[in-house]
């Protein structure tokens, strides 16, 4: 008995090592802007797992097949204190499968989810609300293993295990296949297909069952050299023109002549099941679709000359009888299609920012003198006789005696600053007058627009508002004149047509016009009315902000006359030239445009939606 110690101690150590599977080693959760963050930590990036959602329960749920964890690892812990959609997980072994773990993640709502896997780290990404995600981006429930696409070639099957039997399986099916099978190399000239087959058959442990057909085929010569076996079976079935019908890993093989004319036999035999099949009555109630398109739809699943549909407008159902596979074909049909119609929320902004910028500096009227070589000069502090004259410019405030400065420090919208002097005589000067004009003037503004509406998907809303002011109109002359007001208007109108996409992103079809009065030319002139308008089509995701306009105006004007070469002299210049006034005005306007689909679940947008 000593001498088997050795070898069973050794098959043990082995058979712990061959069962012992993968570790879960941590379990890590953060946000990063819209989107949450569950990080799993393995020690094996072969693990296998199955991710799926349970819509009912707004559940997550991923199986780490074949993998432990510690008690540490395996907790509970509340996420509810973020923003988030998850607002709890724990993992727990699986129920009837010990070797198994589970990971439920709670959610408020039901979004769609992403699942990644870089080496030893496996990454579950959800959207905090729905539409974060584009749906060509969104991960289904299938495995790593099963999600080979090429969009060029088209989907690759591959087999769900290494086993034969489903090795064999994937062989069955049409389109290109992934070959996973044991490397084998075969050499043999001028033997028959059928030694063929029964050499792969042998090298692969699968059984095979050959017809008498294949029996009647030219030998073949054949050189392959380590290639797997399930590809050398598969070129091997395509160059003769062969069929497979798999039954476990049993493998039926015959030609394509006889499988078609099997085919054949069994849509006639199910065609006469079909006739002699009892019919049953099934009432479906439809909530939102059109009765009409549903009975249109369901039209051409009826059984030939059996199947019946009959509407009741009263109760706005379907009554279908047929037999009851087409019963409930009609049923999965009528539960996607009768879904709420999608509404859509547009939140809109209009930003208007307004600068303007103006300067006035300059002799107003320029400068005018007079001068007395014969004069007599008064006494030293006088003045001459005539004194300072008291005509001042309008809205001066001038002095009563004596030479002197006039200034006015409240300027107003329509007035400049003046600084100025106007003398009668002194000594030999007399008649001395000039008023110098000073003014900068600075003006902001910012309007914001928000109109906001709502609507059914493919259905056009509008929303206006309207401001009403009135000028006067005079008609006749002397005492048979008469003065009316009419009306004038200034509209803000959005129309907009959503097309909610089957990715959950929200075509609109936009049509945005702003009016707004400016100032009148005259007291009873109607005030200028300035437009803005943008019409577009545009493709935004759910709940996303775009811009869809914005106008930048920017003017600047400078003009000034005067006496050539003369008023190009510094500072002496200001008196042969108007004065330096500069203007400038700066016009921008942004719209903002948020669509959100406020029923996306109720809507069958959510993200099992399949």
């Amino acid at each position: 008995m000593a001498k088997f110690k050795f070898p069973v101690l050794l098959l043990l150590i082995l058979y712990m090592n061959l069962t012992h599977g993968s570790e879960l080693k941590n379990i890590k959760f953060y946000q990063q802007g819209e989107i949450s963050n569950l990080e799993l930590q393995v020690d094996n990036e072969e693990i296998k797992l199955n991710k799926f959602q349970v819509t009912e329960d707004k559940q997550i749920i991923i199986d780490l097949k074949d993998t432990t964890a510690t008690e540490k690892v395996m907790r509970a812990f509340d996420t509810s204190e973020f923003s988030g959609s998850v607002v709890f997980v724990s993992a727990y072994k699986k129920p009837n499968a010990s070797n198994d773990l589970r990971i439920a993640i709670q959610l408020r709502e039901n979004v769609r989810s992403n699942i990644t896997r870089k080496g030893n780290t496996i990454t579950l990404a959800i959207e905090n609300r729905f539409g974060v995600f584009n749906q060509a981006a969104v991960e289904t429930s299938q495995s790593f293993e099963e999600k080979i696409n090429d969009k060029e070639l088209g989907k690759i099957h591959v087999p769900k295990s290494e086993s034969v039997e489903d090795i064999l399986d994937n062989l069955t099916m049409a389109g290109r296949k992934k070959y996973i099978g044991k490397k084998i190399t075969i050499n043999v000239k001028d033997v028959t297909v059928e030694d063929i087959l029964k050499i792969i058959a042998d090298s692969s442990g699968f059984n095979i069952i050959i017809t008498e057909e294949i029996k009647k085929l030219p030998p073949m010569t054949l050189v392959l050299t380590n290639v797997a076996w399930d590809q050398a079976l598969d070129t091997i079935l395509g160059l003769n023109k062969l069929v497979a019908k798999k039954n476990g890993i049993i493998l039926m093989i015959t030609s394509l002549e006889k499988a078609t004319e099997e085919k054949k036999l069994e849509i006639e035999a199910k065609k006469l099941v079909e006739k002699e099949e009892p019919l049953v009555t099934k009432i479906f109630y439809i909530s939102y679709a059109s009765i009409d398109d549903m009975s249109t739809i369901l039209q051409e699943y009826l059984t030939k000359d059996r199947g019946k549909i009959s509407k009741d407008l009263r109760t706005n159902s379907l009554i279908v009888k047929d037999v009851p596979d087409i019963i409930e074909k009609m049923r999965k049909i009528i539960e996607v299609l009768d879904t709420q119609t999608p509404q859509v929320l547009i939140e809109s902004k209009i930003v208007e920012v307004r600068e303007a910028y103006a300067k006035n500096i300059g002799f107003t009227n320029g400068l005018s003198f007079g001068y007395d070589p014969m004069g007599a000069l008064p006494p030293a502090g006088t003045l001459a006789s005539g004194g300072v004259g008291g005509s001042l410019a309008p809205g001066l405030i001038g002095l009563d005696a004596g030479p002197g400065f006039t200034f006015s420090s409240a300027p107003t919208q329509s007035k400049p600053t003046f600084f100025g002097i106007n003398i009668s005589r002194f000594n030999r000067m007399f008649n001395l007058d000039f008023t110098l004009a000073m003014m900068e003037q600075e003006s902001k503004g910012k309007i914001i627009s928000s109109p906001k509406v709502i609507t059914q998907n493919k259905k056009k809303a509008e929303i206006n508002s309207k401001d009403t002011t009135s000028f006067a109109v005079r008609t006749g002359v002397g005492d048979a004149a008469t003065t009316t007001y009419e009306p004038i208007d200034a509209k803000l109108v959005l129309q907009v047509t959503p097309q909610v996409t089957n990715e959950g992103s929200i075509s609109l079809e936009i049509d945005l016009s702003k009016e707004e009065f400016g100032d009148r030319p005259s007291a009873d002139a109607p005030p200028n009315k300035a437009q803005r308008a943008v019409k577009t089509n545009v493709l935004v995701d759910n709940g996303s902000t775009i811009v869809i306009g914005g106008i930048y105006n920017y003017s600047k004007t400078e003009a000034h006359s005067g006496v050539p070469f003369l008023k190009d002299i510094p500072i002496i210049g200001w008196l042969f030239r108007t004065p330096y006034a500069p203007q400038t005005s700066k016009n921008e306007m942004i719209i903002f445009l948020t669509p959100r689909i406020i029923n996306q679940e109720e809507a069958g947008l959510s993200a099992d939606r399949s």
